[in-house]
């Protein structure tokens, strides 16, 4: 398989930016197009395979006819397929180079920005203030420092269910460690495929259990093969003689394609929160983030709608026009509404979820427009979990109305997560 080099070249020299660009954008573009030849020629032979099966059509043919037929399609699916999986491998070294030429010019942006600080003229009486405004305007701007300081959690926070994985990413031999209200946790399912949240800590030496594997439902210890069930207790010791030893653990739930834990000291909720997206919406990506803020800052982010045109204008508001006036109308609630005059549906379930719903039926266009006159949506759901006072542990579902197709295309995925990343790392 052709195979794209790290350091775009031309002729023996390396290409500037705009050359490398684009290739990039030749790149995308081919695999744009070989996506949808894949797409089309899988669903031609599976039309065809209908064709084959069809109950009239058995009438007229053998059985070693419809066998022969049947083989062929067989063998021509099965390189369709392997031609998806190229497709697929060719997306992500497109994606990986688009990642690495971003690092390249932030790399010669740093320095060219050192060197321009260090070219300016001291300030003097003689440099009016239009000057120094001129020279300001010509430096890369300074990126926001959103690590903090923030507030301590307030004591009751803790006291909320709290979704911290995804149900497909936990395997019965996998474990995700995480971090919750600056504690460190592992989830992992027992003998009976029950999730649960155990420290990520040994009782032995301290070493850190998500080094180790999941054994038979226990959790086992890389350093001395402690291993420990979900509810914390020690249930073999090699080496030595069993003693009675539990590390600390978290009453931990599945539901709606969730792992949810209390992290708290309170009885427990009764009940948990739907999370489930609307009826006729199929989900098409769980992804999720770990990213450098606090998570209030975060909820305060995704709750508020007027930075978008100004923010995200290369991804979902491109061509969002400025509004006079931006309102969020609460006519059920103060906790769930719709923003005028964008045609987006929001809701925030405490502690840390906001859903929302956006009406996406004509892209740019938006005034006017509510959610429900739009005929195609984008369901979200955004889970803002506290892993520190500086770090958030961001859960994203999104879920379409329209385009089921989509979902089975292999390489979706990985779009999906670089739109995501482009939203959420700017925020």
């Amino acid at each position: 398989m052709w195979k794209m080099s790290k350091v775009p070249q031309c002729q023996g020299k390396f290409l500037d930016v705009n050359q490398a660009l684009e290739v990039a954008r030749f790149d995308i573009q081919y695999c744009d197009w070989r996506a949808r030849q894949d797409v089309l020629t899988i669903m031609h032979l599976h039309e065809k395979v209908v064709e084959v099966l069809n109950p009239l059509a058995r009438e007229y043919k053998s059985i070693g006819t419809l066998k022969k037929e049947l083989a062929g399609l067989q063998e021509e699916l099965a390189q369709a397929h392997t031609q998806v999986h190229i497709s697929e491998a060719r997306v992500e070294t497109a994606l990986d180079k688009l990642a690495y030429m971003e690092e390249l010019v932030n790399d010669r942006l740093l320095p060219d920005r050192i060197t321009a600080e260090a070219d300016l003229p001291s300030p003097s009486p003689s440099m009016s203030s239009t000057s120094l405004e001129a020279v300001n305007k010509k430096l890369p701007r300074k990126s926001l420092n959103v690590s903090g300081p923030v507030q301590p959690y307030h004591p009751r926070l803790k006291n909320f269910w709290y979704p911290l994985a995804f149900s497909a990413d936990l395997k019965d031999d996998t474990m995700i460690p995480i971090g919750c209200f600056e504690e460190p946790w592992v989830v992992f399912r027992g003998k009976d495929g029950k999730p649960g949240c155990v420290q990520n800590t040994c009782a032995h030496r301290a070493c850190p259990l998500h080094l180790g594997s999941v054994n038979e439902g226990r959790i086992q210890c890389p350093y001395h093969g402690w291993e420990y069930s979900t509810d914390g207790k020690c249930e073999k010791m090699p080496s030595t003689r069993l003693v009675n030893v539990k590390i600390k653990s978290l009453p931990c739930f599945e539901k709606d394609g969730l792992i949810w834990i209390w992290p708290g000291n309170d009885p427990l909720a009764a009940t948990l929160p739907s999370l489930q997206p609307p009826l006729g919406f199929c989900v098409h990506a769980e992804i999720v983030i770990e990213l450098p803020v606090e998570h209030g800052l975060l909820l305060d982010n995704l709750l508020d709608l007027a930075h978008a045109p100004f923010t995200h204008t290369s991804t979902f508001a491109k061509g969002w026009a400025v509004p006079s006036l931006v309102k969020f109308l609460t006519p059920a609630s103060g906790l769930q509404g719709y923003w005028d005059p964008y045609p987006i549906d929001m809701e925030f379930q405490p502690p840390c979820m906001v859903l929302s719903t956006i009406g996406i039926s004509k892209p740019g266009k938006l005034e006017g427009q509510n959610a429900q006159q739009c005929s195609t949506h984008l369901h979200q759901l955004h889970v803002c979990l506290p892993s520190s006072r500086q770090k958030t542990r961001l859960l994203y579902r999104m879920s379409l109305d329209f385009a089921p197709m989509l979902k089975h295309v292999p390489f979706m995925r990985y779009l999906w997560r670089h739109f995501t990343e482009q939203v959420h790392y700017l925020f």
